[in-house]
């Protein structure tokens, strides 16, 4: 979702990657317009949209968002339309409900590998070893500061249950005090089964839809963007933007959604920092 630091070289040939993503992002433009669907183009997908026309040169995958009313439209009817050589992957299905890698469903494009096949991609039955594209939802926020804080809280502690689940837990990442946290929750969320946490999250992220707020948040990417609070005036509507060959869906307010994610969005990383971030590995595509 942001342009981070990698291991992998800068400079490799990403043009089949772009191909196949957008590939992809044309299938879900299709079957939003099919059957009057919304979506917008999000985070570094956005950005490239806005700042290159197309593909930040240096990313490896790509990111839509839906608010809940359209992701549930999109849902019913997205396996049936997809083609073949790409398959939807909800976040229940890795290891039959009982690991976790994230509340984050996707579109993978089957004819690509992204990572060695080690233990991790086992682990995971290979289901993540694909180029994908990430499908995030927005719920609706309180708008009391306060109950915020508290939803917003209940999902940062049933995402760290279900980090018992993971294949690894990387404690390298946290300091003295987010090992210790992590460790507790980590190692109680393994008592508890993936398939209940799955119910808790979906429960949270649901309980405060009422339609009486004006603002919305991205349920299902914690803990990462638990920060970001959008307004539904910027994201509800949509208007079509170029991007490569094509025009997709795009938030009437990027300029306000992407200013609260990133700031000043249209300042260029650091050279250094232009690399792809969601591969191990030089992206194979084989069609």
């Amino acid at each position: 979702m942001d342009e981070k630091e990698n291991s992998v070289p800068a400079g490799y040939n990403l043009t089949q990657v772009h191909q196949a993503s957008l590939k992809i992002l044309k299938e879900i433009d299709r079957i939003c317009r099919k059957y009057g669907i919304k979506y917008v183009l999000d985070s570094g997908t956005l950005i490239g949209a806005v700042r290159h026309g197309g593909f930040i040169p240096w990313d490896d995958d790509a990111d839509v968002a839906f608010t809940r009313e359209n992701y549930e439209k999109f849902i019913k009817v997205v396996r049936k339309e997809l083609p073949k050589g790409m398959k939807l992957l909800e976040p229940y299905e890795l290891r039959g409900g009982k690991a976790f890698y994230d509340f984050t469903p996707r579109i993978l494009y089957l004819n690509s590998k992204t990572h060695d096949d080690d233990e991790l991609m086992t682990y995971y039955d290979g289901r993540l070893n694909h180029l994908w594209v990430d499908l995030f939802i927005m719920d609706e926020q309180p708008e009391n500061k306060a109950a915020a804080g508290w939803t917003k809280f209940l999902h940062t502690v049933i995402y760290g249950l279900a980090m018992g689940h993971r294949y690894k837990i990387e404690y390298s990442k946290y300091g003295l005090i987010g090992k210790l946290g992590v460790g507790i929750l980590a190692n109680t969320g393994r008592l508890i089964p993936m398939k209940t946490l799955f119910r808790w999250q979906r429960y949270v992220a649901l309980k405060d839809r009422k339609g009486r707020s004006s603002l919305l948040y991205y349920s299902n990417y914690q803990p990462d963007y638990l920060y970001v609070t959008v307004r539904k005036e910027w994201s509800e509507e949509t208007v079509d933007m170029p991007f490569e060959d094509t025009l997709f869906m795009t938030p009437k307010g990027s300029h306000q959604v992407l200013t609260e994610v990133y700031g000043d969005y249209m300042q260029m990383p650091p050279e250094e920092k232009r690399v792809p971030t969601h591969s191990d590995i030089e992206i194979q595509v084989t069609g």
